[in-house]
Formats: C-alpha cells, structure tokens, sequence
C-alpha cells in the first residue's frame, strides 16, 4: 500500500512537472503577493527551471532523488548536479553570518569550509555554552550551527535556548544523538542532521534555512 501510494505521487507530480514547464504563466509576477512571497518568487525566478524545480521537490515535497530523477524523467546524477547548482545560487544570493557550535575541531573545520563553500561568513566557533553566549551576543549570526554535547559538559541545546531568548535566528542542530532531540514533544527542531553527515547534506539544509527563513520572518 506503500509503495502504491508512493507511486501515485511520483506519477502525479510527473504530470504536474511536466504541464508546468510548458506554460508561460509559470514567469508571470503576481503584484497581489505579500512582500516575503514576492521575495522568494524573485529568488527562484534566478534559478534555471529545472534546477528550480528538483529544489522544490526535495525541499517542500520532501521526495528523495531517486524519486525527482522518476518525476523528471533524468538521471539521479543529474538531479544531484542540478540540486547542487540550485543550493549554490541560493547561498550566493543569500550569504550570511554564521556561528559555528562544535567542540570537535575537525568536526568544527569541516562544517566551517562547507559553509564558506557557499559564499557564508563564519563568525565564530564556539566549544562551549559559555563561548556561544558570548560569541551570540556579540557578533549578532543570521544563522547557528549547533552541536548537542560540548566540550565542558555543557548542552548545546541550552545554549541555542538562551541565545534565542536574545533574538530569533534559524538554528541548525548537527549531533550523533538526535534521539535527545526527538523526543514526539513539541517544539522540536525544524532542522536537524545526524552524524556522520554528508556534505551535500549540510549544504542543502542550510540553504534551506536561510532561504525559507525570509518567509517565516517577513510573514510574522
């Protein structure tokens, strides 16, 4: 029953894809947008659309590659190239401040060249709870990578707790134990990725949550 539901998703939104792609009023403004909306349509417009449309896919309908490949009627390696070309442009047009939560140095050092790979600024790596708050408070990030256990003991979650009690800010959690974070309660966090991660992986959540954070924030 799975699977069959699977499959009539994949066919619709085939058919959707491929209707879509051929209609002109696909470029079309809407000048009764609300601004966040008009803000993200400017933003997709920039991107070829294809490329436009596997983003979508993966990032809104949550279909994994294999499926996008099926619906668009390309390989999987093409999805990934066209995925990867689509996360690039986006973090050009949207570079941001980040700061780095991690005790790992290597960990911190690979997360640090992945989001400068996409044109992002670091603004601090902190190991601690103490460090974060300090770094947080002084350097003002538009975006927290955060891992859960920290070098003293301390708990990153209580770190993006009280940073976010000083301004709101998108926050990524990167942690071996997301069972710590998953716990069926809510809040819990809209982004997450477990370790060990992949790099296309962090680079397309990241994206993600700078992108869509222009709609929660200009929405509010």
């Amino acid at each position: 029953m799975v699977k069959d539901a699977r499959n009539i998703r994949v066919a619709l939104y085939h058919g959707l894809c491929s209707m879509w792609g051929s209609l002109a009023i696909n470029e079309w403004p809407d000048n009764g947008q609300p601004v966040w909306e008009a803000t993200i349509q400017g933003r997709l417009v920039n991107i070829s659309g294809r490329a436009r449309q596997v983003y979508l896919l993966n990032a809104i309908e949550g279909f994994e590659f294999e499926d996008i490949a099926e619906i668009q009627g390309i390989s999987v390696e093409e999805v990934t190239k066209l995925h990867q070309s689509a996360t690039q442009q986006i973090s050009e047009m949207i570079a941001s401040d980040v700061l780095i939560i991690e005790d790992e140095p290597l960990i911190a050092m690979d997360i640090e060249d992945l989001v400068t790979s996409l044109g992002h600024r670091v603004v601090g790596i902190a190991r601690t709870h103490r460090e974060a708050i300090k770094m947080a408070a002084g350097r003002k990030p538009q975006l927290v990578l955060s891992d859960i256990q920290l070098a003293d003991g301390s708990s990153g979650i209580d770190a993006v707790n009280d940073i976010l009690k000083e301004f709101d800010v998108p926050v990524i959690f990167i942690t071996a134990f997301p069972e710590r974070l998953l716990t069926g309660e809510r809040p819990e966090p809209a982004f997450l990725i477990t370790k060990p991660f992949s790099p296309d992986m962090v680079k397309g959540v990241i994206s993600q949550a700078l992108f869509f954070e222009v709609k929660s924030r200009q929405a509010a």
